[in-house]
């Protein structure tokens, strides 16, 4: 790991008893995973908050988006007893009558801050997931600038499987769905921040089984809406730190060394680090250098216990010169601080 972490002394910054359930028969179970912005003077959180019902001994409870009742959500019961009821080892899910269901939903919050470090949290969602394709919600979301407006791309998920979902605001109480744009399954997506040569550019990652594999892709656009050209770009390593997979984090941190970006690695055990790219200024396609080693990965206790483990993830920072403020989820339950600097990851990474 590169010198130079800091991690804010405050951390977690905001716990799951600091949000506000979005119906009364809900208990967040975790607020993590928070796209960054700067906005009026303020940054910005849009924060993946995960609720479920209140569970017991006799039966399964869910919570599915249902446009047709108040708040747009409703609760779904089903008997342990049941022999269509299917309970996976994944505790996460589960199948009734061959359809799966989440034991969690999640929408996306948003939470202000003056100084960056404490935050006042909305107290109903922002985001709900609507629609045939966000019917298990919306996860994850990137918040990329681009002349003065603020594209959302997030994980929409649904019995379909998980796709790219794009949605644009420019004041933060109207906004604009496009609709999926990349379609299952697929997540991670990640906008650069302007246009290269006539084209925009964004990093995904298809999500591959049997001859596949979970590997970070880039592909192009004229209008951020219609996606072609995909194609490869970095693969898992076997025996390193990112071996079984890797993903997006935020956008693109433009650097005269190149487009430097923050992206998550996976190893077999399920661990979550921290690693960067060096990809060049005018074909992003082109990876100059790329980390060896990890530039952050779960060290402290919240980091390693939680909702799931052993997690630093991160798909939303703010620059600051050679300083990033970096917001990560960890242990998939909390959200956390820190900073890096873009000097000292420029300097580990290992040329191509």
């Amino acid at each position: 790991m590169i010198d130079g972490v800091q991690r804010h002394i405050q951390n977690p910054l905001l716990l799951p008893e600091h949000v506000r359930p979005s119906m009364d028969e809900l208990v967040v179970e975790c607020v993590l995973n928070p796209g960054a912005f700067r906005f009026a003077g303020k940054i910005g959180l849009l924060l993946r908050v995960a609720e479920r019902p209140v569970q017991n001994e006799e039966s399964v409870k869910t919570v599915i988006i249902d446009p047709a009742v108040p708040g747009g959500q409703r609760i779904l019961t089903f008997q342990k007893d049941d022999p269509d009821l299917v309970c996976t080892e994944d505790s996460r899910g589960f199948v009734y009558q061959d359809q799966p269901y989440l034991t969690t939903l999640s929408h996306l919050r948003l939470a202000w801050s003056e100084d960056g470090l404490n935050f006042r949290i909305d107290p109903t969602p922002t985001l709900l997931g609507q629609g045939e394709l966000e019917a298990f919600g919306i996860e994850d979301c990137r918040v990329t600038e681009i002349d003065g407006t603020y594209y959302l791309t997030y994980t929409a998920v649904s019995v379909h499987g998980f796709g790219v979902g794009l949605i644009s605001t420019i004041d933060w109480k109207h906004f604009t769905r496009h609709s999926m744009i990349l379609p299952p399954n697929n997540k991670d997506c990640a906008l650069f921040p302007r246009k290269i040569g006539e084209h925009y550019f964004a990093l995904h990652r298809p999500t591959m089984e049997g001859a596949g594999r979970n590997h970070i892709w880039l592909a192009q656009s004229p209008d951020l809406l219609y996606w072609g050209q995909h194609r490869p770009l970095i693969k898992t390593r076997p025996g390193m730190w990112d071996s079984t997979r890797v993903g997006a984090g935020d956008a693109p941190i433009w650097t005269e060394a190149g487009w430097l970006e923050i992206y998550h690695g996976a190893d077999e055990n399920n661990r979550y680090c921290l690693g960067a790219l060096l990809l060049d200024l005018n074909d992003p396609g082109k990876v100059l250098a790329r980390s060896d080693q990890p530039i952050m990965e779960p060290i402290m206790e919240y980091e390693e216990v939680g909702f799931f483990g052993s997690v630093v993830f991160t798909n939303g920072m703010l620059v600051e010169g050679d300083r990033i403020l970096v917001y990560y989820g960890a242990s998939d339950q909390v959200v956390c601080g820190a900073t890096l600097s873009v000097r000292k990851i420029l300097a580990s990474l290992h040329t191509r």
